[in-house]
């Protein structure tokens, strides 16, 4: 695996199963997305996930793709540079996660640099990717590029707003799983823990 040590024993099991998750078919979706939103100019990989990781690992790619949601005077990334350091590169692909969380990917979907520059997840690269892609294409404000059936709607949530004199009137509701207030009485109850007492009539 490209910029990776050999791995051993426990550890060589675990990234085996990591990389069992990564999905071809995906992968060439998510590269027709790319390139159609981005244009021809970004290129396009080599087929498997060396020439996935190599495309994206410096960052340029991701940078481009989340610029590309937006309008030209609200691009999240002023500054794309490519460079051969491997702090600059980290750099770049973290500001991309920085982005794109902001634009609305969820925290627990958004990949760890590492997992894309040492390729350690590359299906975790494909998870964030696909969040993004789902939301640009819920969002429909007419950045998105590319075919609407690569990506699924998002849920959106369906805010109630309520007026205080709404929120007054339903403090005073008693729900019918709470049972009914109808009838009910303390009468001849005792103190807690005293035994209610039963009173007989005696006929005279």
């Amino acid at each position: 695996m490209a910029n990776q040590g050999p791995t051993y024993g426990l550890s060589k099991s675990i990234q085996s199963k990591i990389e069992k998750k990564y999905e071809p078919e995906l992968e060439e979706r998510l590269v027709e997305w790319i390139v159609a939103q981005c244009g021809s100019e970004v290129g396009r990989p080599e087929a498997g996930r060396v020439g996935f990781q190599v495309w994206l690992k410096d960052g340029t790619v991701l940078s481009h793709l989340i610029n590309s949601l937006y309008s030209e005077d609200q691009k999240p990334l002023k500054k794309i540079q490519t460079s051969d350091k491997a702090f600059k590169q980290m750099e770049q692909v973290s500001q991309f996660l920085i982005a794109a969380e902001k634009y609305g990917v969820n925290k627990t979907d958004i990949f760890q640099t590492v997992d894309l520059w040492e390729a350690k997840d590359l299906a975790g690269v494909q998870r964030t990717l696909m969040a993004l892609g789902s939301i640009a294409v819920t969002k429909n404000d007419g950045h998105y590029h590319g075919d609407l059936q690569w990506f699924h709607k998002k849920a959106q949530e369906n805010k109630r707003e309520f007026t205080e004199e709404q929120l007054r009137q339903g403090q005073n509701i008693i729900g019918l799983q709470m049972g009914s207030n109808q009838g009910a009485s303390q009468a001849e109850m005792g103190g807690y823990g005293n035994i209610r007492q039963i009173i007989s009539m005696k006929k005279t």
